[in-house]
């Protein structure tokens, strides 16, 4: 088994006590976080999708964390969900969406039978 595991997470960061209903600007900080980490990354409408080895993903989210707060934010709550496996090699940087991929490949083998 590998000493550092291929992690799938997705993440959704949020800045508490910023006085302001938007939170994009803190969300935008953390995205910048994300392209320095060299990680496999994509956010959609309620978090991040972020993969790599476990101890380089936790590390991202933490420095999301010192980020936000370096912005003004005096507290970041955050609900983490991390998916590992090691049955197989994880395509590395594609383990989110080959994971979408095989979905939409059996509802397509539906919709041919279907027809």
């Amino acid at each position: 088994m590998p000493s550092d595991l291929y992690a799938v997470a997705d993440f959704c960061l949020i800045p508490i006590g910023t006085g302001e209903s938007s939170v994009a600007e803190y969300i935008a900080e953390c995205q910048r976080v994300l392209e320095k980490s060299g990680l496999t990354f994509k956010m959609h409408g309620y978090g991040t999708n972020l993969e790599g080895p476990w101890s380089e993903v936790s590390k991202a989210i933490h420095d999301c964390h010192a980020a936000v707060h370096a912005q003004g934010a005096p507290r970041v709550a955050t609900d983490i969900r991390i998916g590992t496996r090691v049955d197989r090699d994880a395509p590395v940087g594609d383990g989110n969406d080959h994971k979408v991929k095989r979905v939409e490949e059996i509802l397509a083998r539906d919709r041919a039978a279907a027809s």
